[in-house]
């Protein structure tokens, strides 16, 4: 690692931002997305967890599924970011804490049947839909109208991912049960 450093921004500091939002302002957004990015690495890494230990009758449809969500998962981390540095923040980019700044809880690091795995994403992802709303009203309110938009895009296809995994979770399925009678 290179022992010379130039700190250009502070973590956890708010710069004058070209976007004309006073900073009092920023600062309340860019808490807010900071949240949304530690949540959505918690789930990115939750749901690639799950790509990797998926098995049974339906293991390829699931396996690209979940490559599928995390993939969006991972794009809004990176736009959040993105918009957050724009508004004058320093996105959260350790892992230490991404961790801390969650507001969600992950996983254990044993492997769960996939039922269970979906659930506990679902239940994830349940607690990001949420938390989105809340921070595209507060974007909304502090007239901040394109963290608004944005935000309500990424909701959207987290909601069309929990309404994915809730139609997996459904009791109909062509598998058949073993009989063992």
């Amino acid at each position: 690692m290179n022992t010379q450093k130039k700190v250009r921004q502070t973590a956890g500091t708010v710069d004058e931002n070209p976007l004309r939002l006073e900073t009092e302002k920023a600062e309340q957004i860019i808490d807010a997305l900071n949240a949304d990015l530690a949540d959505a690495y918690v789930l990115y890494h939750q749901l690639h967890k799950h790509h990797w230990n998926v098995e049974g009758a339906e293991f390829l449809d699931i396996h690209v599924f979940l490559q599928e969500v995390y993939e969006d998962v991972e794009d809004a981390a990176d736009e959040l970011a993105e918009r957050l540095q724009a508004l004058g923040g320093v996105p959260h980019a350790s892992m230490a804490t991404l961790a801390s700044e969650a507001s969600v809880e992950p996983e254990d690091e044993d492997v769960y049947d996939i039922r269970t795995s979906l659930a506990n994403d679902l239940e994830m992802m349940g607690d990001i839909i949420e938390s989105y709303r809340q921070h595209i009203e507060l974007a909304a309110g502090l007239g901040d109208h394109a963290t608004a938009e944005m935000l309500r895009e990424q909701l959207e296809t987290i909601e069309e991912h929990a309404h994915h995994v809730h139609h997996y979770l459904e009791n109909d399925t062509l598998v058949l049960e073993s009989a063992t009678n």
